[in-house]
């Protein structure tokens, strides 16, 4: 029996959180007696079946499906087979996911493992892609994307509401002079006068992205930009204001589907910015 954790290391969120626990685990043979969490326990089935006692129920998940378990609710945790199973988990305070609700009843997936997918895709941005950025605003918008889903898949409706435009241009003029220095939801709050998760919100509703995905979108430009005009990769990556080129590598090729130099060998390079 044994239990390969491979990292169990709080990451840090954004400053006005407090820090959260991050975990990729490998469970062969050993077993998690009951037990709870005063969090959201949200986990990514990486390979084998999970299976777990949840309400009164045995549940399983399976590579690709998520786990969302809400706080207090006992659960324990064992191999289906004797592959065992690998996961990647966060642990989110439901103070977190309040601030992005504003004080809306906490949601609650029933049955704790989901194949929603915006669910999923929520979950593997809050375990996997922004585990290890520094980047606060990496953390405030994989809160914001799980909160929402989670919301949406215990059947609740979001309240709708018209988007303030000014408040949202203002936050846009904003981030086009923080592309090197970066900007936190706090700062937009500050700049627009408007409660920071209204103006994530109303900023997705009217330029279809987020205040920190646009920011990121900037950076991927100006990063081409310099490597156009003969800049190395790190070079491109420290001017575009990337904490590291291993960030840069992975935020480009979400923004173009390319490696930066796959990019470089291709004739996108060589295309003319009007």
């Amino acid at each position: 029996m044994n239990s390969e954790a491979h990292s169990s290391n709080p990451s840090h969120s954004a400053g006005s959180f407090e820090l959260i626990e991050r975990v990729a685990n490998r469970l062969v043979g050993a077993a998690f007696s009951p037990h709870r969490h005063d969090t959201y326990t949200v986990a990514l089935t990486v390979a084998g079946v999970q299976a777990f006692n949840y309400r009164g129920a045995m549940r399983h998940s399976l590579p690709g499906q998520v786990l969302i378990l809400h706080p207090e609710e006992v659960h324990d945790g064992h191999c289906y087979d004797e592959d065992g199973f690998s996961y990647r988990a966060a642990y989110v305070p439901p103070t977190h996911v309040q601030a992005v609700l504003g004080g809306a009843e906490l949601p609650f997936v029933v049955n704790g493992v989901s194949t929603n997918p915006a669910l999923i895709a929520a979950v593997f941005n809050m375990v996997i892609d922004c585990a290890g950025v520094e980047d606060p605003g990496a953390y405030e918008d994989a809160l914001y994307d799980l909160a929402l889903a989670m919301n949406n898949a215990s059947g609740r409706a979001a309240t709708v509401r018209i988007a303030n435009r000014t408040a949202v241009m203002r936050a846009r003029e904003f981030l086009e002079t923080t592309v090197i220095s970066g900007a936190r939801l706090d700062q937009l709050e500050q700049v627009t006068g408007c409660d920071r998760w209204q103006l994530s919100r109303d900023f997705r509703a009217l330029l279809g992205t987020s205040p920190y995905r646009y920011l990121q979108h900037r950076r991927v430009d100006l990063a081409k930009r310099l490597l156009r005009e003969g800049s190395k990769l790190a070079e491109a990556a420290h001017g575009a204001g990337f904490a590291d080129q291993s960030h840069f590598g992975r935020t480009f090729r979400k923004a173009v589907g390319l490696t930066p130099n796959e990019w470089l060998r291709s004739d996108l390079f060589r295309t003319i910015i009007l």
